[in-house]
């Protein structure tokens, strides 16, 4: 088959002023920016945050007796990242290991999230890993989260690991015992897990948050998080979201994220009223969301979804060549499939350097004035629209895409509340909250204010400690910022790996690069336990050297994250944040996975020390 995918209409560059527009992205971040950063979030401890996340509405809690057992690992998550290292251990014969998640299943964020109008946002193709090992294909492009729940148990039950799953347990710390090499995993079910490696594997959105809003508790109506959407409230079910029970309910959403823009048009269908509290827009795209051709997926042949995670991330984070294809044609990908266009048009056969950072920093107005533009050809109230215009570069927040989102702005029912004045909601009352000055009475307030991705490491994980060899707390020995080896190693934390946006290769399709991470911790699990080692971590020397050449090739994005508008992206707007989200192999992935690649091959365990 033949696959053409064009470039999109955007406005000349002529037409925009580019650098009175950057004066107005200056503003707009501005005025967003709140000192107080990431304490502008309630502490975990808060009994809102923490009851919601301990909370478990979709699968009842089964009484068990408290494990006291020795495993070969222990995988802390449930979620992709804890599912793509079991299949690896598996793969690898590993399979004396325990996966231990506070949700009910395996799944992670598509275990909690099931509210209305759940999907993936990125191409189901390259998003969803083992399609080729699993003989399936999603329904459509971006996939609906319930299909996605069903495909990862799916995964779990081919690859026969259902019964080393751990639920309804929270984990509570982690110590190194040096006397018998194996680190006690503290549950809240006083379980006496005894692993000799562990995985921490908790993802990136996995912990929920709410705004520190004066008053929060004080408001008598229903509060819930997106992440614990209640249908005994709205009405509906997973899969078949009819909210009836809201029509004679005045409901509050905020947040005008990613969850937020999938669940307004449904809270727009049925509620009496609602009102949708808004700090900073998104941009908010078409989205074209075919079925699966069969004429396509009969042509699919052997690596064609390596070819496909490949070719997306040349076309959304690094260069597309100019003579390939654009598999994934969506907004993901434009601004390069635009250059590409022009460049072609211009009779060149490769991208000038370093104009093409130029060419790419002013497609990006354009593409973002054509996002604009969507929002005023489509929304009929010019204040309103102006509101919903996002003022800034495009990978400054999670650029999103649904057909149904700003239409729902034209019903009579529906009310924008811009809090960006005030940056954030003034108050909470017994019966609404406040804005602008004046009160709004409710019935219900939904919070879409996300997860703690980038704050400190004790809120993200949860744990009260996490201490390794010679007493020395995770949490100190990485205030200043990580300390690792490929990112996924750390002096002093033996038999311990991390995953995650740490200090190794970025790749755009993150079930990828968790996968991978997982793949190679398998790798060395499996190694030394063939070979008898007791324990393995980074010497100091092979980390500081390690360390010494990541930052040597750092990728510095701080030219434009640090002008972006506050978001998780950018730890809102903290330029002295100790723990930045995107901080890259500068050679790039594939650099990336070489490296490691030739480090397993020596199999010499090169900068570690091995205890046999």
């Amino acid at each position: 088959m033949t696959f053409v995918c064009e470039p999109t209409n955007v406005p000349p560059a002529e037409e925009i002023d580019i650098p009175a527009m950057k004066a107005k992205y200056a503003q707009e971040r501005d005025k967003r920016i709140r000192r107080e950063g990431q304490e502008q979030y309630a502490a975990p401890e808060d009994h809102l945050t923490h009851d919601t996340y301990a909370h478990d509405p979709f699968t009842p809690v089964v009484p068990r007796d408290a494990f006291d057992e020795e495993v070969d690992v222990a995988i802390l998550g449930g979620g992709w990242t804890g599912i793509l290292a079991a299949y690896h251990l598996t793969k690898a014969g590993v399979t004396n290991f325990k996966v231990i998640d506070h949700a009910g299943g395996f799944g992670g964020t598509w275990y909690w999230n099931r509210y209305p109008g759940i999907q993936c946002d990125n191409d189901a193709y390259c998003y969803l890993p083992l399609l080729e090992e699993m003989g399936w294909l999603p329904s459509k492009k971006f996939e609906d989260g319930k299909q996605i729940y069903e495909y990862i148990q799916m995964i779990v039950d081919k690859f026969g690991f259902r019964d080393n799953g751990v639920f309804h347990t929270l984990i509570k710390g982690l110590t190194w015992d040096e006397s018998i090499k194996r680190w006690h995993v503290a549950t809240d079910r006083d379980d006496s897990i005894r692993a000799k490696f562990v995985i921490m594997a908790g993802g990136t959105l996995s912990t929920p948050k709410f705004p520190a809003i004066p008053g929060i508790h004080k408001f008598k109506g229903h509060k819930s998080h997106t992440s614990r959407w209640d249908y005994d409230y709205t009405g509906g079910e997973w899969g078949n979201p009819e909210l009836t029970k809201l029509a004679d309910k005045r409901v509050a959403i905020l947040g005008t994220g990613a969850t937020s823009v999938q669940a307004v048009p449904y809270l727009g269908k049925y509620a009496k009223q609602l009102y949708v509290l808004q700090r900073t827009p998104s941009g908010v795209d078409k989205r074209d969301n075919p079925p699966t051709d069969p004429e396509w997926a009969a042509s699919l042949q052997p690596g064609w979804q390596a070819a496909r995670q490949e070719n997306f991330l040349r076309a959304a984070n690094e260069i597309l060549p100019l003579d390939a294809p654009d598999l994934i044609c969506d907004f993901w990908t434009e601004v390069n499939r635009n250059i590409n266009a022009d460049l072609k048009a211009e009779g060149a056969t490769e991208h000038p350097m370093p104009e093409f950072w130029d060419r790419r920093e002013k497609m990006d107005f354009q593409v973002m004035e054509r996002v604009r533009r969507r929002v005023d050809s489509i929304v009929k109230d010019p204040a309103t629209a102006e509101a919903l215009k996002p003022y800034y570069r495009f990978m400054c927040k999670r650029p999103l895409s649904n057909n149904d989102y700003l239409d729902t702005f034209n019903q009579p029912n529906v009310k924008l509340i811009d809090v960006s004045a005030t940056q954030g909601l003034e108050a909470m009352t017994e019966n609404g909250f406040i804005a602008d000055g004046q009160e709004y009475e409710i019935d219900a307030i939904i919070f879409a204010s996300g997860f703690e991705v980038t704050s400190d490491l004790k809120r993200r994980w949860g744990f009260d400690d996490v201490v390794g060899r010679n007493g020395v707390s995770i949490y100190d020995y990485w205030a200043d910022g990580p300390k690792t080896l490929h990112g996924m190693t750390a002096h002093n934390f033996p038999n311990m790996f991390f995953t995650g946006y740490v200090q190794g290769g970025l790749n755009g399709t993150t079930t990828l690069q968790f996968g991978e991470q997982g793949r190679h911790a398998a790798w060395v699990i499996r190694e030394a336990l063939e070979s008898g080692v007791k324990s393995i971590e980074p010497s100091q020397e092979g980390q500081d050297a390690y360390l010494k050449r990541f930052k040597e090739l750092e990728l510095d994005l701080s030219g434009i994250l640090n002008d972006c508008t506050p978001s998780y992206f950018t730890n809102e707007g903290d330029k002295e944040a100790k723990w930045f989200l995107f901080r890259g192999w500068g050679l790039g992935w594939d650099n990336w996975q070489a490296m490691l690649e030739d480090w397993r091959q020596k199999r010499d365990f090169a900068g570690m020390t091995v205890e046999k």
